[in-house]
């Protein structure tokens, strides 16, 4: 082994491994569970110190596990006393924003949220968002074709990815960095990569599409008496708003009354007894004709006792205290410690059922697990939080 890890830090050089206690001080995931266990922990800083050093991990047998942002929540970079961490933490160049072509190319190590400000600042909106935008990495972002709260209206990461570079496991070097909408010049190599969760390799560089920024932006938190009637809310709000919807997240009962009970950080909008709690948000280029037409759905909803009770953002303050409920993921592990956490897409009409079947097969086995269902539902995608404590696997 010390001979592979001679080799490699011929490869990455001065600040490019690490061993020993500066491996076990840090985390192998989210939440911590004491430090990683790893062997040593590699840090490329471009395409071609990866290669390099998967080549030599190949011809060793030696096992690697990809590290980015750490805040995935199933485990995936958990790491053994035998593997070797491959971070991506120093490949974190952005490039600048392409206006004409409105793309930007990027390393995988560059947080979500820097390619949202960087595109912000030329103008532009890169429309993956989701509440580890601040620490999750675009290269593990591709990886696992996240969705995040934006995808009812700008759809998964694959549909946000031009090009990527990626490397393989034997360290072959596979460039497909397109810079065009249009390509059909034959197979699209980089969707194979969008998901693969690692398996056929490792994604270094990206393209990226960006879009127009959006000028106006309403967001109420409104309160549905039953999932029928959530499910006819879904449908109204994206018929009246003319493909201006870009957000709706539901909250069941559980996660509302979690986030926001005695001693949270958050205030309670909306009286915690009901059902089911939406945020819901429309983003277009028409200010005032947009606000209408958003105040004018919810209004017509009210009469129509789709919604129970509502609540409309007046300023950016607002609107961001109105998010800071749905992602509160922090307050969510802390209160479910250790979480059990779940991401689940299926037809919006078996929802209720579903998360009813779950809590119910939970509560049989383990009578004191805590569960909480929130989610996209828009596009038919929900998350699961259970907490079993100390009867966790």
């Amino acid at each position: 082994m010390n001979t592979l890890i001679d080799r490699i830090q011929t490869v990455v050089g001065p600040g490019g491994l690490l061993t020993g206690e500066d491996v076990s001080s840090r985390s192998d995931g989210w939440p911590p569970q004491g430090g990683c266990r790893a062997r040593a922990i590699v840090r490329p800083a471009d395409t071609g110190e990866v290669s390099r050093t998967l080549a030599l991990c190949h011809e060793a047998g030696q096992p690697v596990v990809t590290h980015g942002g750490l805040t995935g929540l199933v485990g995936g970079a958990r790491t053994g006393p035998d593997d070797l961490v491959l971070s991506l933490e120093r490949m974190n160049r952005l490039e600048p924003v392409d206006t004409a072509n409105r793309t930007v190319t990027t390393q995988a190590g560059v947080p979500l949220q820097r390619i949202q400000e960087a595109a912000e600042e030329a103008g532009l909106l890169f429309p993956l968002d989701l509440g580890a935008r601040g620490s999750a990495t675009i290269g593990g972002n591709i990886a696992t074709n996240a969705g995040g709260n934006s995808v009812i209206r700008y759809g998964m990461t694959r549909e946000q990815v031009l090009g990527i570079e990626a490397v393989l496991a034997d360290g072959t070097m596979i460039s497909s960095l397109n810079h065009v909408i249009k390509n059909n010049t034959g197979y699209d190599l980089k969707q194979l990569f969008v998901g693969s969760e690692g398996t056929l390799g490792v994604v270094t560089r990206a393209v990226l599409r960006l879009r127009p920024l959006p000028r106006s932006r309403q967001t109420a938190l409104v309160a549905v008496p039953d999932f029928d009637r959530l499910v006819a809310f879904l449908q109204a709000m994206d018929s009246a708003l003319g493909g201006t919807l870009s957000a709706f997240e539901v909250m069941w009962n559980d996660f509302y009354r979690l986030i926001v009970g005695d001693g949270r950080k958050h205030g309670r909008p909306l009286d915690p007894d009901h059902a089911y709690y939406v945020l819901v948000e429309s983003t277009g280029g028409d200010e005032a004709g947009d606000g209408q037409r958003f105040e004018s759905a919810l209004h017509e909803a009210l009469e129509q006792e789709m919604l129970a009770d509502a609540v409309l953002a007046q300023s950016e303050q607002q609107r961001n205290d109105l998010w800071a409920i749905r992602d509160d993921v922090e307050g969510l592990v802390e209160s479910l410690f250790p979480p059990l956490s779940f991401d689940i897409s299926l037809n919006i009409l078996n929802m209720e059922a579903y998360v009813e079947q779950v809590r119910a097969r939970l509560s049989e086995r383990w009578p004191q697990a805590r569960m909480v269902a929130f989610g996209h539902l828009g596009d038919g995608n929900i998350h699961l939080g259970i907490g079993v404590g100390s009867m966790a696997p």
